[in-house]
Formats: C-alpha cells, sequence, structure tokens
C-alpha cells in the first residue's frame, strides 16, 4: 500500500504543478465529443483476508470442516488498458473502462504458503462511470472524479500445483475450481492534460471492492468427492497511464 500511496501523491502533486499553467486551449473535450484512451494498466488486488479454506462434504457427506491456518491472496499484473468516453456535457461524461485479458495467480498464505503459485484465473472486469471533469473544455489540465459499477468474472480458473493437489487429494486425485462474479461499485480519480486539440495524455487511479467465492472440486484416484470453499477478498487498485485521441 505504501508504494501506491507515493504513486497516488506523485500524481497529486503533478496535477498541482500543471494546474498552474492552464491555458485556453480549444480542446476537444466538449459535449458530443467522444474520447478512446490507451496504455498501462497496472492491477494490484489489496486482499489476503480470504477465509480458511473449508471442507464442505466428502463422498457427498456434509463435513463443514476449516483447515486452520490457510489463506490465499492474488497477484498483481500487468495490461493494456482501453477506455472509451462520451461527453454528455462540457463536464459530465460517460466512460467504459476495459483491459485486454490478463491472468492472475493465487498465492498461498499460512499453512499453504509452502506450495507457493496454487492456481491462475483470467479476470474479465469491465465497468462502466459516470464521470465529472472539472473546469470548462478549454482547459489543458482537466481532474475529474468518477463513480460506477463493475461485473467481474473469471474464466480459465485453474488449480496447478500438484503437490498442493497431491497432498489435498491423495496420489492420482484431481481438483477444478471454480470463482464466482459479482457486481460491485467502482471508484475513480484522475486527471487529463491536453498536448494538442485532440491528443492528451491521461493518468487515473481506481478502486473496486470485490469479493468472490472460491469453489474447490477435488477428487481421489478411487472416485471420492472432496468439495472445499473459501472467500477471497480481492480488492484491487488500479493504476491507468495513458494517450488519448478526442473525435
Amino acid at each position: 500500500m505504501r508504494h501506491y500511496r507515493r504513486m497516488f501523491n506523485a500524481v497529486v502533486l503533478a496535477a498541482c504543478i500543471c494546474s498552474a499553467a492552464l491555458v485556453d486551449n480549444a480542446n476537444a473535450q466538449s459535449a458530443g465529443s467522444i474520447t478512446l484512451s490507451t496504455g498501462w494498466l497496472h492491477i494490484a488486488p489489496q486482499g489476503g483476508d480470504a477465509t480458511p479454506l473449508t471442507v464442505e462434504s466428502i463422498g457427498g457427506v456434509a463435513v463443514n470442516q476449516q483447515i486452520a491456518g490457510s489463506g490465499a491472496h492474488a497477484s498483481s499484473t500487468d495490461t493494456v488498458g482501453i477506455t472509451t468516453e462520451y461527453y454528455v456535457t462540457d463536464n459530465i461524461g460517460v466512460a467504459m473502462l476495459l483491459g485486454l485479458p490478463l491472468t492472475v495467480n493465487l498465492i498461498g498464505d499460512g499453512t499453504l504458503q509452502k506450495y507457493g503459485k496454487l492456481g491462475t484465473t483470467r479476470p474479465m472486469p469491465p465497468a462502466i462511470e459516470l464521470r465529472y471533469h472539472l473546469f470548462s473544455a478549454e482547459s489543458k489540465f482537466r481532474p475529474f472524479v468518477g463513480l460506477g459499477v463493475n461485473y467481474t468474472w473469471f474464466t480459465q480458473v485453474q488449480a496447478t500445483n500438484s503437490q498442493f493437489i497431491t497432498d489435498s487429494f491423495g496420489p492420482g486425485g484431481s481438483a477444478h475450481a471454480t470463482l464466482s462474479s459479482s457486481w460491485n461499485p467502482v471508484f475513480e480519480v484522475g486527471a487529463n492534460y491536453a498536448i494538442a486539440k485532440h491528443w492528451s495524455v491521461g493518468a487515473s487511479v481506481n478502486y473496486m471492492p470485490v469479493k468472490t467465492n472460491l469453489t474447490l472440486n477435488g477428487q481421489t484416484a478411487t472416485g471420492t468427492q472432496i468439495v472445499s470453499s473459501s472467500t477471497l477478498r480481492l480488492n484491487p487498485i488500479s493504476v491507468f497511464l495513458n494517450v488519448a485521441y478526442t473525435f
């Protein structure tokens, strides 16, 4: 968190410096225009408070037994971000936030730390957002705040650690994992700086309180089904540095 606070403070400082240089620019970011942005998107989950893995059932018989001290967290990752925004008025825009497919690793904590990476998934977290841009459409520097909604679902959820699978379900055992989807709020702050009538550079930070339920379906070599579960709080902070063109 300390690293991201420093990044956020740097963005705020740059915003303050740029605001002193506000001049008319005949900026294209006005009512009826559309902006397309692309750049580096860094996603850093802030969770780590996953509930202990709980064995729900063995062979169809309810067990509900926690594995004390077990836990997991999701790794940070980078991808190419894409945002498109339609300006309803000079100050209000509707934005769609996307990113190219990314891979997140699930890392063991506590008693599961010895396994390292337990598995992988490819989350899909598009969001739609209402933004309010400060200053006039002619200003070079325009901070904004955004509030929106996100729907996150997970594809290609895989348990990849063979030692973890063997220790959990015995030699010859197998495992298949799923992660639940969810609707989540999105909170964002950012700023754009015009370098020409149609071109600008921007930076933003957003936060989504994402929670997902992990279900681990295991099977022993003899065919006995073992179902376990855990709840993970991902709560990612995303940093987006971009170049934008306004039509």
